[in-house]
């Protein structure tokens, strides 16, 4: 019998009703769907993404709507970085081992956004893409799924008042929910270009 007092001890957090419901589209579209159904959602997205970022000029991707706020060049450069890590720890799970180099940070960029070229910099998040296709292409409904990563995970939930707060915590997936899970990340950052573009145009 344990000598500690079970009322001193700390309780797991109570998951918000958003994170619930984000977990759950992990499974969902994840864990339990067919491989090929991801495979499409991913090649949908990218090449969503990638034809948007075409049309855009160099000088408009380095302008930022407002101060402190990230142009698109800058949300590019996080996808390049943030990707090209997660298609490592992709390739890593889908080898039946768990990442050792942890979770990717929620803001992660290069140390010199402002560097590389801008038609080099899109079509290096083309190439990271492709590679991170490929990884899923390259199983089978089959793959284990044990191994698993640790993943960010960024969810505006509802204050009482209405307003949104963005609730970040650590949770682990297989690798189906974690090429899901990117996928939507490519998404939300889809949609946070098409809003830069149209401040600053």
């Amino acid at each position: 019998m344990s000598s500690r007092n079970p009322s001193t001890e700390a309780s797991p957090p109570l998951l918000r009703p958003e994170q619930q419901a984000a977990l759950a589209y992990a499974r969902r579209r994840g864990t339990e769907a067919p491989v090929a159904e991801i495979a499409e959602r991913l090649r949908r997205t990218f090449g969503e993404l990638d034809g948007l970022l075409d049309t855009v000029p160099e000088a408009l991707a380095a302008r930022s709507p407002a101060p402190g706020s990230w142009s698109v060049r800058e949300v590019v450069d996080h996808l390049v970085v943030s990707h090209r890590r997660a298609t490592a720890q992709l390739r890593e799970l889908l080898a039946g081992r768990a990442p050792a180099d942890g979770p990717i940070p929620a803001g992660l960029q290069s140390e010199a956004p402002e560097g590389t070229p801008w038609p080099e910099l899109a079509d290096e998040l083309e190439r990271v893409h492709a590679d991170f296709l490929r990884g899923v292409e390259s199983a089978a409904d089959a793959t284990p799924l044990d191994a698993r990563a640790p993943v960010v995970m960024v969810v505006k939930c509802a204050r009482p008042d209405g307003s949104l707060e963005p609730v970040h915590w650590v949770e682990s997936f297989d690798w189906k929910a974690f090429a899901i899970l990117f996928r939507m990340h490519a998404r939300e950052h889809l949609g946070q270009i098409r809003r830069v573009l149209a401040e600053v145009r």
